[in-house]
């Protein structure tokens, strides 16, 4: 087995099959490099490559690779020749006997040996430290620069390989992408022991390869926290968009003991947006991205808790404490709940699009697929604020982006602000009563058929990129049976829940329902998930403020 120290410098390696000569050897470098090199010692080129294949996965850097020529089962030249194939950056080095040195010198042609040195290299001032301050010398001068971040290795229209890299994103985790055609792609695969069969491979900055991961268990092992640090809580928050960010700020800033859960990453369908430039107090405009990291870092620092990559399944009454169960089974209870689910865009029903998704069409801004747009022709469809934003976003880098919207024009349903800019941007076109009849590919997205509703005329167009950003569909089929919903599945609350300002027949109280409660006395809803809410960033947050203070007030009386 491999022998080496629990640093993170740069690595050292050295493989002999004697015992006396690897330690012999392992002495001599520790001496000379140990204070700035980590010195790792394999006595055989099987666990030699078993420590190099460790190394990558872990991201460390190895500088030199000295091998023993004459080993059993694998000799130093072989060895050399597969650790090629996962660091190619490090200097090799052959120990040899007298009389292997036409091997040493075949070597250099074969696997592009470096050096060779000649057993006994004793005294190691004069025979192997000028040798290896030379090759150290040398290999500093390239970059070699670690990559502190987890990797992905994917294919380019693989939708979990999109999902893994949009979940990492939203998430701000940073990562590096790899694509299974290029070189360090197959060496992280081959590292891993895979032969690229299932994707993506998600390496961890502790080295763990995980392969095709569910998101719990990537949110597991890449720092997001996904278990509940206690049982009971104040305020359980469902839902970690712009509202139930809102809510868990000030929840936990006013003294409440706060859990906050998404199901997927925080932000919301805001979390996506590429520039939203109507927000209060930011008036050059400020990224989903950038408002959902600053709002989750302010709970965070109010000591709330964020879960992320649970699924809540369902919520229950039991006295005064309401339970909120996870799909896995486990639960959590709280004197309150705020429902903050918000809405996922509804799906685009025309042949192919289902087998497409992911591959080349996406539903939201999938701001990660930004740059491969670059030059491209790119669709979107819908024509609220969201497709407005990505349009301007994808505009910046692609040849062409086509809003297509189904309705007579843009008014309607998109802020003045952003119908300004789109009309003024030289690449964005708009096509009003056009929809997408079908899609067409094999592997990816290649082609569309739209549809001209008004003369009934279809169209054939090349297409490798299509984002969809059509309607809000609320998250609430988990809730059925328990707090009540109206047609479309929005959550009634306060007012809407009166009939002839009387209290719903279900409604144990003698007061009525705060403005912001639903038909369970502590469950509050707010965000895009209430019925008739204003769908908007500013609006959401202020409703999240909102049903705290009624928490508050719910509390008090309870």
């Amino acid at each position: 087995m491999p022998e080496a120290a629990g640093t993170a410098r740069t690595v050292i390696l050295t493989v002999d099959d004697d015992p006396g000569v690897s330690r012999a050897v392992a002495r001599d470098l520790r001496r000379r490099y140990g204070e700035s090199y980590r010195i790792v010692r394999a006595e055989s080129g099987e666990s030699a490559l078993a420590a190099l294949r460790e190394l990558k996965l872990r991201g460390d850097l190895v500088a030199v690779i000295l091998a023993d020529y004459r080993m059993p089962r694998m000799n130093g030249i072989e060895f050399l020749e597969q650790a090629l194939d996962v660091y190619p950056g490090a200097r090799r080095v052959l120990l040899t006997a007298y009389a292997d040195t036409n091997a040493a010198i075949d070597a250099i042609n074969v696997i592009d040996l470096d050096h060779y040195l000649l057993k006994p290299w004793d005294p190691p001032e004069e025979k192997l430290y000028p040798v290896l301050d030379d090759l150290l010398a040398a290999w500093r001068t390239s970059d070699h620069r670690p990559v502190a971040a987890t990797k992905v290795v994917g294919h380019r229209w693989s939708a979990r390989s999109s999902g893994v890299r949009e979940f990492l994103a939203r998430n701000q985790v940073p990562y590096r992408w790899y694509s299974v055609d290029e070189p360090e792609g197959r060496r992280l695969l081959a590292a891993a022991g895979q032969d690229g069969q299932r994707l993506p491979l998600v390496v961890t900055p502790d080295g763990t390869p995980l392969v095709a991961p569910l998101d719990p268990e990537l949110a597991a092992h890449v720092g997001l926290a996904t278990t509940p640090a206690a049982e009971f809580y104040d305020l359980v928050v469902i839902g970690g968009g712009p509202a139930g960010l809102g809510a868990a700020v000030y929840g936990a800033s006013e003294g409440l003991r706060t859990l906050l859960v998404e199901r997927s990453a925080t932000g919301g369908q805001a979390g996506q947006s590429s520039r939203i430039e109507n927000y209060l107090g930011f008036p050059d405009g400020v990224s989903g991205a950038q408002l959902t990291d600053r709002a989750r870092r302010q709970a965070a620092k109010f000591g709330a808790e964020v879960l992320t990559a649970r699924e809540v399944a369902g919520l229950e009454v039991s006295g005064g404490a309401r339970t909120v169960r996870f799909s896995d089974g486990s639960a959590i209870s709280a004197h309150s709940v705020i429902l903050a689910t918000g809405v996922s865009y509804r799906q685009l029903r025309a042949p192919g699009l289902t087998e497409l998704t992911g591959c080349g069409v996406f539903y939201g801004s999938a701001l990660t697929e930004a740059a491969s747009c670059s030059g491209h022709d790119v669709y979107i469809v819908g024509g609220a604020n969201s497709a407005g934003q990505a349009a301007m976003y994808l505009a910046r880098g692609a040849k062409s982006v086509t809003l297509l919207v189904r309705g007579e024009s843009l008014t309607a349903s998109m802020s003045h602000y952003l119908i300004q800019q789109i009309s003024e941007a030289p690449n964005i076109s708009v096509r009003v009563r056009t929809v997408v009849e079908s899609a067409h590919g094999e592997e990816h997205l290649e082609q569309l058929t739209l549809r001209d509703e008004a003369s009934g005329h279809t169209e054939l167009v090349d297409a490798q990129w299509l984002f969809v950003f059509i309607g809000a569909a609320p998250l609430t089929d988990w809730l059925e049976g328990t707090v009540a919903r109206d047609d479309r599945g929005f959550i009634l609350a306060g007012p809407d829940l009166t009939a002839d300002g009387q209290p719903p027949a279900d409604w144990e109280l003698d007061r009525p329902p705060y403005h912001l409660e639903t038909n369970v006395p502590g469950v509050f809803v707010a965000g895009d998930a209430r019925a008739e809410s204003a769908k908007r960033v500013a609006s959401a947050v202020g409703e999240g403020a909102m049903a705290v203070m009624l928490v508050h007030r719910y509390l008090e009386q309870s």
